[in-house]
C-alpha cells in the first residue's frame, strides 16, 4: 500500500509544523546548543525511530556542522566510546531519554546528571528538540518519504 504524504495531505498543519520547527532551532540556538550538537540529537533520535528519510537529512547536516564521520559512526555505541565530550553525552542522554519513553529509572539518572552538565536553559531545549525531532520522524515514518540515493 502506498501511504499518503501527511505532509502533502494537511499543507496547512504541516506549514504550521515547519514554522514550529524554526521556533525550536531559534530557541535550541538561543539556549547555547550549537548546530553540530543539535544535529547530534537529530542523527540518535532519527537512529532510534529506524528513519531513514531523517537520518539522511542529518547526517548530512550533522557533518556540514562539523562532526566527523568517526562521531557520526559510533553514535549507536556512544556509551561504549571516549570520543564524546561530557556534554555531548549529556546531549545524548537526553535524546534516548526523550525517545524510549516511558522514562525509568536508569533514564532518569541520565536526566539528572544531564541536567547537571547542561544546565536548565540548554538541558529544557535538548528536550524539546527531542519531542520535536520525534514528532517529525513520526511523520516521516508515517508517509513513507523515501530516501534518495546521494551521487557520493
Amino acid at each position: 500500500m502506498k501511504r499518503p504524504y501527511i505532509d502533502k495531505v494537511t499543507p496547512a498543519a504541516w506549514k504550521s509544523a515547519l514554522t514550529y520547527n524554526d521556533a525550536v532551532y531559534e530557541a535550541v540556538q538561543g539556549h547555547g546548543i550549537s548546530a553540530a550538537e543539535r544535529e547530534l540529537i537529530m542523527v540518535r533520535v532519527s537512529q532510534l525511530n529506524g528513519c531513514a528519510y531523517c537520518l539522511e537529512a542529518h547526517t548530512t547536516a550533522a557533518r556540514d556542522a562539523g562532526l566527523t564521520s568517526q562521531q557520526l559512526d559510533l553514535l549507536p555505541a556512544w556509551r561504549e566510546t571516549n570520543i564524546y565530550d561530557e556534554r555531548m553525552k549529556a546531549l545524548l542522554a537526553v535524546a534516548e531519554a526523550g525517545t524510549r519513553l516511558p522514562l525509568t529509572e536508569d533514564s532518569l539518572a541520565d536526566l539528572a546528571g544531564a541536567l547537571q552538565t547542561l544546565g536548565t536553559e540548554a538541558f529544557a531545549a535538548a528536550e524539546l528538540l527531542t519531542a520535536t525531532i520525534n514528532m517529525f520522524n513520526r511523520v516521516s515514518i508515517l508517509s513513507g518519504h523515501p530516501v534518495r540515493e546521494r551521487k557520493n
